[in-house]
């Protein structure tokens, strides 16, 4: 892991963390989401940074590579040079010069060794990083689509977050309301009427039951009146007194 892989890493860390404390202390749902996306905005813009270095450097690992590569080939055409050059001046029978360009020639292998082997060090190192480069990529495309997908949702969630609130506030109004539940009140007084009636219905049916004896006494009163008449007409007469009216007997 490269030291770049790392700062993403701590990059996406901060980022979580943000989001967590972000969440944690949610008390007004749109300022957390937009305090959400400019944070989130910003680890993106690190992150962008970080792996903008990061493929910096791999390409110059790479320009390097083809530098050592090219600059092999080059020392290689120069010493088949000097070598042909030295068989050339040999067979000519210019032993000295024929050495000389065979030292040369010896001068350009070495070279060529050289930039190969650094050629050849710096190929997996190359290859090591370019896989780092293509992860940190995808990491820092998740992390954009993610943004893209809290902006679109932003909207929804503001609403969800609103009907919760509102579904919160309804639960503990009707929380309080069953601690002094007013139908327990409402019972009491119901009970209450209902005697009041009882009462007016038993002062009712009093002064009927009275009206109706004073009918009676009344009846009693002309039952008696006619025996008095009876026995008056007896008295005076002799004659008797019948249910329809008063003569003698016969």
């Amino acid at each position: 892991m490269t030291g770049k892989q790392t700062i993403l890493g701590r990059t996406l860390q901060l980022a979580r963390a943000n989001i967590n404390a972000l969440l944690d202390q949610a008390e007004d749902p749109q300022k957390m989401l937009d305090q959400l996306i400019r944070d989130y905005t910003n680890n993106i813009r690190e992150a962008e940074q970080a792996v903008a270095t990061t493929i910096g450097n791999l390409r110059l690992m790479e320009q390097d590579h083809r530098e050592d590569v090219s600059t092999a080939e080059e020392w290689g055409g120069k010493a088949l040079a000097a070598s042909q050059r030295a068989d050339q001046l040999r067979a000519a029978g210019d032993t000295a010069q024929a050495d000389h360009f065979d030292q040369l020639a010896r001068v350009a292998l070495e070279r060529q060794l050289r930039h190969e082997g650094e050629a050849k060090t710096s190929a997996p190192m190359i290859a090591s990083q370019t896989e780092v480069v293509d992860k940190l990529k995808s990491n820092l495309d998740a992390m954009k689509l993610k943004l893209e997908d809290l902006n679109a949702k932003r909207d929804s969630l503001l609403a969800r977050a609103r009907t919760a609130d509102a579904q919160n506030q309804m639960l503990d109004a009707v929380k309080s309301m069953d601690v002094m539940d007013p139908t327990s009140e409402l019972g009491r007084f119901e009970d209450k009427i209902r005697r009041e009636e009882a009462k007016a219905m038993g002062k009712s049916e009093l002064a009927a039951s009275s009206l109706d004896a004073q009918f009676e006494s009344l009846d009693d009163m002309a039952a008696k009146s006619e025996v008095e008449l009876r026995l008056a007409a007896l008295k005076n007469g002799g004659g008797t007194v019948t249910a329809i009216g008063t003569g003698r007997a016969a």
